[in-house]
């Protein structure tokens, strides 16, 4: 067996062994009761012996006091034969009384000894749980950023503060406290470069777009410097759609500025008519099943998120292709649900989840052509996490993706009743082209 092998086998065998499937305070508490009882018997056995030999060496009956305990001896009428037995009676009852002293002796210690050591085990787990407190906290503040969402993380400035003797635990928690300072340092430097990005990279692009469009007006212009312009003009938009795309994408991982009730189903709506009047290429139908559902969070982020699920669905499509819009609220899970399923050509199982990150297309193209930037499902997803919700996509047998969003729901104010009473309200509209703002 090769060392890999042995030490795996190793860690196989220790993992499955009862003690290291305990936490570390019973651990200590259990080593702590181990050693007082270890002592304790050392102790015990000890005193055992000692006690044996001082009984062997002094506990001595003289014949004189025993002859004189009483009658019963006088009115033995010693004979020769039993006064040579008395000195064998004598010795008898010395060592059965040396016995019974050892025996009640060793008794009372197990006793005393059983009851200190529950009592050691009580005390060993108090303290085990007071020495490690201050690891308790490190732990917890380390779990509550790991189950956090990046814009939480930038927003956290809680910190340890451990007080307490210069130990290994407070040099633990100073070491942690450091490594937090300087991760919001980092994250603030980041912010700082996304809002000078913002008006940096969009400046030169806005003047290039003027010049080319003053360029197109001017009467004394070739055609060929026209067509030339206007090549130079739609590559100058894909760029600002890029652009675009990959701030708000750094946005959507940041802590959301303004949260407040939304109807997601007005802003489904609201899509879908901008969808609706938009030009586009081919032919699809677009169907809606949409129940009423609120959630908390930034009516523009979710907007564009449907925007996103919507023009993906609309774009990857077949000519009559169908989308199918759904939008529900799950009362068990208290969650905002909107599913998004298009018919299109068919998508490997296994590039679905690559479809969610940046510049990905399907069959795993980069991006090189007027498609699209690559950045829809990532926008949504950014936008989606920074609302504490979750994503998901499956592809669909019979081609197509299926894509589900799930959003904490604001309890209590999804109710319609006269939504309720009509039943499903669908909407078909027929929608052709193509995005003119898409990831």
């Amino acid at each position: 067996m090769t060392a890999r092998g042995t030490s795996r086998a190793r860690r196989i065998l220790a993992a499955a062994l009862p003690w290291n499937r305990l936490g570390l305070r019973a651990r200590l508490t259990l080593l702590y009761g181990g050693l007082f009882f270890a002592g304790s018997s050392a102790v015990l056995w000890v005193g055992h012996l000692m006690t044996a030999r001082a009984l062997d060496q002094r506990l001595v009956m003289k014949f004189a006091k025993l002859t004189g305990l009483g009658d019963p001896l006088t009115e033995l009428r010693l004979t020769p034969t039993l006064v040579g037995a008395v000195p064998q009676l004598v010795q008898t009852e010395v060592e059965q009384r040396a016995a019974d002293v050892l025996q009640e002796t060793t008794r009372s210690s197990l006793l005393v000894m059983v009851l200190t050591g529950i009592v050691a085990l009580l005390l060993g787990h108090l303290v085990a749980a007071r020495a490690l407190r201050p690891l308790g906290r490190v732990t917890e503040t380390a779990r509550r950023l790991s189950e956090s969402r990046p814009h939480e993380r930038i927003a956290l400035n809680e910190r340890i503060a451990l007080r307490g003797p210069q130990d290994e635990v407070k040099r633990l928690a100073d070491t942690f406290d450091a490594m937090l300072d300087r991760l919001h340092r980092v994250f603030d430097a980041q912010r700082r470069f996304i809002a000078n990005a913002s008006h940096e990279l969009r400046t030169p692009l806005a003047i290039n777009r003027t010049v080319l469009e003053v360029s197109l007006e001017e009467p004394a212009a070739s055609e060929d410097l026209k067509a030339l312009a206007r090549a130079l003009l739609g590559t100058n938009a894909r760029y600002e759609r890029l652009i675009d795309g990959l701030l708000l994408l750094a946005q959507s991982e940041q802590e959301l500025t303004v949260s407040r009730p939304v109807d997601l189903r007005h802003v489904v709506r609201v899509v879908l008519e901008e969808q609706a009047l938009a030009p586009r290429k081919r032919r699809v139908v677009v169907h809606q099943d949409l129940r009423p559902a609120v959630v908390q969070g930034d009516p523009l982020l979710l907007e564009r998120c449907v925007a996103n699920m919507v023009e993906n669905a609309v774009k990857y499509n077949v000519r009559d292709g169908d989308v199918w819009v759904t939008l529900r609220v799950d009362d068990a899970a208290g969650e905002v649900v909107v599913t998004v399923e298009n018919t299109g050509p068919q998508v490997p199982p296994y590039e679905v989840d690559d479809l969610f990150e940046p510049f990905r297309r399907l069959h795993g193209e980069r991006v090189r052509s007027a498609g699209g930037a690559g950045l829809g499902l990532s926008i949504v997803r950014a936008i989606v996490d920074a609302h504490g919700g979750a994503i998901a996509a499956r592809a669909r047998s019979e081609g197509g993706l299926a894509v589900t969003v799930r959003l904490p729901a604001v309890p209590g104010a999804g109710d319609d009743p006269g939504e309720k009473a009509s039943g499903r309200a669908r909407l078909t509209a027929a929608i052709s082209g193509d995005p003119a703002l898409h990831g």
